[in-house]
């Protein structure tokens, strides 16, 4: 009698603080947003925030100096931004690190900041074969840094970057994108970088997943206070980039398709292609086909389940 107490209690005890399945099945991941600089930005988090598949490590914050909109503290911005949004979404147990201010001043020197020091510590924390996801939005200036900073997360992250222009028939690259525009050392860094698990979503491809705002105001007015925050950020932001549909009455959701692509990634395509002919010639995956119908649907379940 005695030993099959002790054998219930193993048991007890094994079913209660092993993990659940579920848990080991979500993906680790950090996002570096410069979530000041546009719309789409603060979609991305809050999709990411509401999604049962990802364990967010964390959201760091970026730069984006080359706005003709920007302040001397773009990074503040996206922080200010950032931590509304883990209120709103009710998930302040995310660490929020803010990131460098500054793009990289050479190929070789890291803008050190709480940002990529929270990168490091969280992808030396993983085991085995486990990577650390990292995912940009914006400049790729806080997860350069980290790699310049200490070189031994190389083999532990993989990185995932929204931006250039790329032409999947000819493998020709356009740097003067936005996000890449905002630190182009930092994404040569991550060509140039052997070894280094890169995906890249393109801004070529990105671009076709459109949200229409006769939907969003359907899915989100006056149903609860982070839906009309976003609202609010959709109808107060100036584009600037183009003097098409002055009403806005549509956004692409560049930054929600990469993280979409992560969660789905049976929604998304890439293909290997080698790096442009300037950077240290190895092949890097870009994403050349995304499911935009599925993607936009999934986002508005997970925002419904979270928040309605």
């Amino acid at each position: 009698m005695p030993q099959l107490i002790l054998i219930s209690l193993f048991i007890l005890i094994q079913v209660n603080f092993l993990p659940s399945k579920n848990q080991d099945n979500k993906i680790p991941v950090i996002i570096d947003a410069d979530t000041a600089n546009e719309v789409d930005d603060l979609f991305a988090l809050v999709g990411a925030m509401t999604s049962d598949r990802l364990d967010i490590k964390g959201i760091t914050s970026a730069q984006f100096h080359i706005s003709p909109l920007a302040s001397d503290s773009t990074v503040l911005e996206s922080q200010k931004i950032n931590e509304e949004l883990a209120q709103l979404a009710k998930r302040t147990e995310i660490p929020l690190p803010i990131g460098s201010n500054l793009p990289l001043r050479s190929k070789s020197e890291p803008q050190r900041s709480p940002a990529s020091d929270f990168i490091i510590q969280e992808a030396l924390k993983m085991t085995g074969n486990e990577k650390l996801n990292l995912v940009i939005l914006g400049s790729c200036t806080n997860v350069a840094s980290a790699i310049l900073q200490e070189p031994r997360i190389i083999p532990k992250i993989k990185v995932h970057y929204l931006g250039i222009w790329h032409d999947p028939e000819t493998n020709t690259f356009d740097k003067k994108e936005f996000n890449s525009g905002n630190d182009t050392l930092a994404v040569n860094l991550l060509f140039d970088t052997p070894n280094l698990d890169l995906s890249i979503m393109s801004a070529t491809t990105s671009q076709y997943l459109v949200f229409e705002k006769e939907k969003v105001d359907q899915q989100l007015k006056g149903k609860s206070e982070l839906g009309d925050y976003l609202i609010d950020r959709w109808e107060t932001y100036t584009r600037w980039w183009t003097q098409e549909d002055p009403e806005k009455k549509h956004w692409i959701m560049w930054d929600v398709a990469i993280i979409e692509a992560l969660i789905h990634p049976d929604w998304a395509r890439f293909e290997e292609f080698l790096t442009p002919e300037e950077n240290t010639r190895r092949k890097v995956k870009i994403y050349t086909w995304i499911n935009t119908e599925k993607m936009e649907e999934d986002f508005w379940e997970s925002f419904d389940q979270t928040f309605h």
